[in-house]
């Protein structure tokens, strides 16, 4: 059986402030062309179908027509949530779209309980587990602990029962929103951590013949049969050197596992820039950058004047500048998120300053100043809640 393995297309996402509806389209014309040249038998879309909970309505638009040109194709697609997604929203209607061949899987009840897929050497059954936050979940599966992991494993004792009573030649293939242990990261997946530790071993999906994750926007290999497929278009900078892709997976008679894989359309490259401003406005071999998306980081000791404005007459479609001064403290390249992972509000706000003043830190007193201002704007917060709730 031939399967081709796609998730995280996260419809309605933009890239910095340009839209990339378009270039999502573009990716769904090319799945569906996909599909036909290499005779696809099921696709599998391991959530994350939206970027979040209540879409934009082009981005329903666009998944709609997604849905009716697969239906039209005849190919069966199975398609879970993920933690992006409303997985009620999303289900919603799942029961009418499954006789046009779109399994929608987003209830956690129904782990155990797989589309059942049929070719020349038996059946194929494929369960989707849609993203399980353990907070949510833990006590519906019977998990004992509140983790992603006890919930996952709880979900994949479900799967065992149910193969179990099938044919012993009956194949096996899992769908699963998760971070498992070993894959590797980027900037623009959103952190799982709450509800439960977020990283689960390879080995909870065991003894089954493939396991399409999604969540990870980078395509990556965990096991020959554990396999990320990536997002299908970059989302952030972190992903600049990510090559885009789907995995087309050859499941044989005996449950044996080929994968290649497919290029994705790319709307523009992406480049990382680094050094002074003279140096990234003169330097020859940026020339191959010119027509990218750019995010440039000037390393000059003092801020030039104008520094946007005269990026971009040589790199047009620059999206993001920072500033990381040579010889200023602390000086590190590194991402804002990694800049502020496990700092406090007074730290994160000091920072700041010393950074806009060029690393002349706060004294005493606007230490001071600074900690009543986030004391009163925290109590601004919890009064408007108190209140919103009341009403």
């Amino acid at each position: 059986m031939r399967l081709l393995h796609t998730s995280d297309w996260h419809l309605g996402r933009s890239f910095h402030r340009v839209g990339l509806l378009e270039a999502q389209r573009d990716f769904l014309t090319h799945l569906v062309a996909t599909v036909e040249e290499q005779r696809i038998d099921a696709v599998l879309v391991a959530g994350d179908v939206y970027d979040r909970a209540v879409p934009p309505l082009a981005a329903v638009e666009l998944f709609d027509e997604a849905l009716h040109r697969l239906a039209a194709l005849g190919v069966p697609t199975v398609m879970i949530s993920g933690n992006h997604d409303s997985a009620r929203r999303l289900g919603v209607a799942s029961g009418l779209i499954r006789t046009a061949g779109v399994h929608l899987r987003t209830d956690p009840a129904g782990c155990g309980i797989p589309v059942v897929l049929h070719d020349e050497h038996g059946d194929v059954a494929c369960y989707g587990l849609p993203y399980l936050e353990p907070a949510l979940t833990h006590t519906a599966l019977g998990a004992g602990q509140r983790s992603h992991e006890a919930v996952l494993t709880s979900a994949m004792e479900r799967v065992h029962a149910d193969l179990a009573d099938r044919p012993a030649d009956t194949r096996s293939v899992v769908l699963a929103h998760a971070f498992v242990t070993g894959g590797q990261s980027s900037d623009s997946e959103r952190d799982i951590t709450v509800g439960g530790a977020e990283s689960v071993p390879a080995s909870v999906f065991g003894g089954v013949d493939y396991v399409a994750l999604g969540h990870l926007h980078g395509c990556q290999t965990l096991a020959p049969r554990v396999r990320y497929s990536g997002s299908p278009l970059a989302y952030s900078f972190s992903e600049s050197e990510h090559r885009k892709s789907m995995w087309l997976v050859d499941l044989g008679a005996d449950g044996e596992v080929r994968a290649e894989r497919l290029d994705c359309p790319v709307p523009r490259p992406l480049a990382r820039l680094r050094g002074s401003l003279d140096t990234l406005l003169t330097a020859p071999d940026h020339e191959r950058h010119e027509d990218a998306w750019v995010e440039a980081t000037l390393t000059d000791p003092v801020r030039p004047a104008e520094p946007m404005a005269r990026l971009t007459r040589r790199f047009p479609h620059i999206l993001s500048l920072a500033f990381d001064p040579e010889g200023a403290p602390g000086g590190t390249h590194c991402g804002y998120a990694a800049r502020i992972r496990g700092r406090t509000d007074q730290q994160i706000t000091e920072d700041f300053v010393q950074h806009v003043r060029g690393g002349r830190g706060t004294d005493a007193h606007e230490q001071r100043l600074l900690g009543e201002a986030l004391d009163a704007a925290r109590a601004r917060r919890t009064e408007t809640v108190v209140s919103g709730a009341a009403r």
